[in-house]
């Protein structure tokens, strides 16, 4: 893949390539004409391995924009800060060392009977990607929904300050409305006109 304005998809814990917000995307970006640009690979369990992924696979410009939903947002604030591209922060999990301690152990995926594990050290590797400054404010846009019922949404809102945001009164954290508001999303990657 060799487009600049590439939009990659990072999913969250337990989901997958085929996350509902990951297929519209790609549905709408076919829509015009751009399906080539989009891509979405399925990341490891382990943090580090996820985000050296990533890394590796796409070599990241600062004209490419990551789009991560929950642990994905994470994932993009971090290579957001280390490479310099674009970051849409979907419900973004702000403190995962916290909101993933009681879930280590086997679990499966939301979209296949898959098993993965969460192993206790990968919460010491969260904790090595954490990015408690934001060093280009205008490189992030977060979309938080109050509705939101695993993360809160202020501590998203307070630990994304300064950025470009859009706060729903309402949804969930699956975002299950996301079509509404997801060309805003290609809007702010350049992949669509204002």
């Amino acid at each position: 893949m060799t487009q600049t304005n590439r939009l990659i998809y990072l999913h969250g814990f337990r989901s997958s390539p085929a996350s509902a917000k990951a297929v519209w995307l790609h549905a709408r970006l076919t829509e015009l004409g751009k399906a080539a640009w989009f891509a979405c690979p399925q990341l490891p369990a382990s943090p580090y391995e996820a985000v050296q992924m990533v890394k590796r696979q796409f070599d990241l410009q600062p004209e490419d924009t990551l789009v991560g939903s929950s642990l994905g947002g994470f994932y993009a604030t971090y290579l957001a800060e280390h490479t310099g591209c674009r970051a849409v922060l979907l419900n973004p999990a702000v403190n995962p060392v916290r909101d993933l301690r009681s879930l280590v152990g086997k679990h499966k995926m939301y979209h296949s009977d898959a098993e993965f594990e969460f192993r206790q050290e990968y919460l010491f590797e969260l904790g090595e990607l954490e990015m408690p400054v934001l060093s280009f404010l205008p490189r992030y846009f977060l979309i938080a929904a109050v509705g939101d019922e695993l993360l809160d949404w202020r501590e998203m809102q307070r630990h994304y300050s300064g950025t470009k945001q859009l706060i729903l009164p309402g949804s969930d954290h699956g975002l299950s409305d996301f079509e509404e508001y997801g060309d805003q999303v290609l809007q702010f990657s350049g992949l669509m006109p204002s």
